[in-house]
């Protein structure tokens, strides 16, 4: 298929040897996929747009094209909108052509090749969805950052982006495995790579031991595994299920458990950090028909999965047993009550999932109670009436705790549901909490020692920040939501959710959370470096943070950037990004935090406008400060005052002038403009300073800060500017947010640095660091 040609939604693109077919499919919503061509069931390996199906126009068509002019690679409808777009540039350095065809390969891979130098600008086997085909990649790639990771569905009918992940872990060239996370908590190991085999993958047993070739690469370029088949199967694949398991193409080709309960590895499941205090080792669910005489609950949101029910009813010690509520295999219904309201005796019944206990003393237990009864008929009435107060008393204190319980659950729920936070409910919020640790109030007293003043470590616009210590010498820091905060249910809700599903090196990592009536706290991996604002600004401690520490803190922000603007599964717009924003791990190893104030752009959003601007003043954009208008540009710009400040050791707001307010931007640029940009460098630099780097580093500093959104660096292009000292970088223009001196006549004489206060606290508004 070349440029200016057009695949409609009901034509079809075949691979050569006719092996796989490409096409659209779906009824009202439709869908972009590849699938074998002999395959009856029409399974599909691979769908291109998951998450944003496409809406079928009561008149009129859509078609997959070419454009001619960019040589993008879209999905359009009749008036020509642009409906999904397949950006062909994915590195950070790959250039593309206008000139490109788009092919089916005899792999399954399509592709989009230059007609000019042949290379590969896109293709289907870089951007998985829930298949590993022979051939295609599970790993990652160091020079084009391109991670290979594969995602389940919702369920088998929903092809939203569900709870599992299946990627490859390289420890060491000898040390390499298939990993299953589920909302980003590891859940199954296939064990070491060893030669033909794993340890655990079922699939290598007996006869089929030669069934599949395996291979891993593992250099300084790429690390990744993949596989042939040694047979002819028809339809070659691996699939992830919404369950969490790798599975082949028939039913019976099932190689991995089909639930993991936390408390055995020997099959490769993971152990839990904590196993619920009512579920002992054995106990197990079983998909069958028994009647249940208790009440049952239905959850039918949309955006639940099977394993969302299944861990809903793992960790409620009042289940017994769930299934999903929908017919698609979404939502959820668990029945609720005690082991005694089990009607075990045949007959119809809907099936479920229903928990079995392997406790050899239970059948015991239910003989000596019976057994009891004619003993209490013999009872005096007062130790009757007494134990009867006992047990009312106790079943009180019971109602009051499942009444507890049942409200974390509703705001949970209504965390997912609420309209205030419109925009992550739309694209990926699930509402559970299965995927992460939820802290009981008292372990983050305890962790905290009562929130004393000695583990404050700091105040920011959530509320106040303190380290713990758990039983088990974990360190943990906790933020506690303040009641006085202008941040609060949404914001909240924006970083739980949102956090949790983003995995770099550079963003820190959340452990969990604790609701206890008025009090919300997030939990998050403790950093023993505080943040970078804590060395930066202080005269004494930045001499810790020479130039190579500097600039690899400049190099970890724009890493962890790139991965919110282009390879998250979903681009983040950060929208407050400053130095105490901005954590140290024990390395010096920068971490971009709190996300409360970010938001997403599906992949046709390039912009977004608000009403609410959040932040601190400083760092915000000109468009954002004053039109409310904010994309990947905006941090762009954010980033610039960060880079100026960690090169200069000063910040934004620290520099005045006789006459008037000069900031940070204003002094740097001058100091550029006059040719003595060297002046700008932080004292405590001169012994470790590179100065072709510096000076490149201030370079790029500047070009992020310019006025105009589109005369500012892209993220790729930025960090290309950085790294890579062969490429031309343009002329600065005048940053945003300045007054020039000749204005005023004024020279740099004038201008002084002032010491200001180290809190520069972000508000639900625009509000200058203070």
């Amino acid at each position: 298929m070349r440029g200016g040609k057009l695949l409609n939604y009901d034509d079809q693109l075949f691979s050569a040897d006719g092996k796989f077919t490409l096409g659209f499919f779906g009824e009202e919503y439709k869908y972009l996929g590849i699938w074998y061509t002999d395959d009856v069931e029409a399974r599909k390996v691979w769908v291109a747009n998951p998450n944003s199906p496409i809406i079928m126009p009561t008149e009129g068509t859509i078609a997959l094209g070419i454009n001619i002019n960019t040589g993008d690679l879209v999905i359009t409808n009749d008036t020509g909108m642009i409906v999904l777009l397949l950006i062909t540039d994915f590195g950070p350095f790959k250039a593309f052509s206008v000139s490109a065809t788009a092919t089916l390969e005899e792999t399954g891979n399509f592709r989009l090749i230059s007609e000019a130098d042949k290379s590969v600008l896109w293709q289907s086997f870089d951007h998985p969805t829930d298949v590993l085909l022979p051939g295609m990649k599970l790993g990652y790639n160091m020079k084009t950052r391109q991670n290979w990771t594969l995602t389940s569905w919702l369920s088998d009918n929903i092809f939203d982006s569900g709870a599992f992940t299946l990627s490859w872990e390289a420890i060491d060239e000898t040390s390499q495995r298939l990993i299953i996370q589920r909302r980003g908590q590891p859940y199954w190991t296939s064990g070491f790579i060893d030669a033909e085999t794993f340890q655990y993958m079922f699939l290598l047993d007996g006869d089929r031991q030669s069934k599949y070739n395996l291979s891993s690469v593992y250099n300084n370029e790429e690390q990744y595994f993949s596989y042939t088949e040694n047979t002819t199967d028809p339809f070659p694949m691996w699939i992830l299920t919404p369950k969490g398991q790798i599975k082949g193409y028939n039913i019976s080709d099932t190689w991995t458990p089909e639930l993991c309960y936390g408390y055995n590895s020997s099959n490769g499941c993971m152990n839990s950090s904590s196993l619920p205090l009512c579920r002992r080792t054995g106990d197990h669910f079983s998909y069958r028909n028994s009647p249940l005489n208790t009440r049952n609950v239905t959850d039918s949101n949309s955006s639940i999965s099977i394993s969302d029910c299944f861990f809903k009813c793992w960790n409620d010690c009042g289940c017994l047993a769930y299934n999903s509520s929908n017919t698609d295999g979404t939502g959820c219904v668990i029945w609720i009550g005690s082991n005694d309201l089990f009607v075990d005796v045949g007959g119809n019944s809907t099936m479920k999932y229903v928990i079995s206990s392997q406790n050899p003393n239970k059948s015991w237990k239910q003989h000596r109670k019976k057994n009891m009864k004619p003993i209490w008929t013999l009872l005096a009435v007062p130790l009757f009436l007494g134990l009867g107060l006992l047990w009312n008393l106790k079943k009180r204190k019971q109602k009051r705790k499942e009444y507890m319980r049942r409200k974390t659950d509703e705001y949970f729920l209504e965390l997912a549901a609420s309209e205030s936070f419109k925009d992550i409910h739309q694209l990926e919020s699930d509402g559970r909490y299965g995927e992460m640790l939820l802290f009981s109030f008292a372990s983050i007293v305890a962790a905290t020692r009562d929130f004393s003043a000695e583990n404050k470590l700091g105040q920011g616009g959530f509320g106040p920040v303190y380290k713990g210590t758990l039983d088990d010498g974990h360190e943990i820091a906790i933020k506690r939501l303040s009641r006085s905060s202008g941040q609060g249910l949404v914001e909240f809700k924006n970083e739980l959710i949102l956090i949790v599903k983003l995995q770099h090196t550079n963003l820190v990592r959340i452990l969990g959370c604790c609701i206890h009536r008025e009090e919300k706290m997030l939990v998050y991996e403790y950093m023993p470096n505080k943040s970078l604002d804590f060395f930066l600004f202080d005269e004494n401690r930045k001499t810790e943070l020479d130039w190579p520490k500097r600039f690899n803190i400049i190099e970890g922000i724009a890493q962890g950037l790139l991965y919110l603007h282009k390879y998250a599964r979903m681009r983040v717009i950060h929208r407050d990004l400053k130095s105490n924003n901005i954590l140290l791990d024990e390395s010096m190893n920068p971490k971009i935090s709190d996300f409360g104030m970010a938001r997403i752009f599906r992949q046709n959003e390039s912009q977004a406008t608000t009403n609410r601007v959040v932040g601190t003043y400083g760092y915000m954009s000109p468009e954002y400060a004053m039109e409310g208008t904010f994309s990947v540009k905006s941090d762009i710009y954010s980033f610039g005052v960060l880079i100026l400040e960690i090169i200069s050791g000063r910040r934004n707001s620290s520099f005045v002038h006789l006459d008037r307010t000069f900031n940070l931007l204003g002094y740097a640029w001058e100091l550029w403009r006059r040719g003595n940009a060297m002046e700008l460098e932080d004292l405590t630099l001169e012994s470790t300073c590179v100065e072709q780097q510096f000076l490149r580093t201030l370079h790029v500093a500047l070009l992020c800060v310019q006025e105009r959104a589109v005369d500012r660096p892209t993220t790729s292009d930025m960090i290309s500017m950085l790294l890579n000292d062969t490429i031309s970088l343009p002329s600065p223009k005048k940053p945003a947010f300045f007054t020039h001196l000749a204005e005023t006549n004024s020279t740099l004489d004038q201008i002084k640095p002032e010491d200001c206060s180290l809190n520069n606290t972000t508000m639900s508004a625009i509000l200058e660091g203070r």
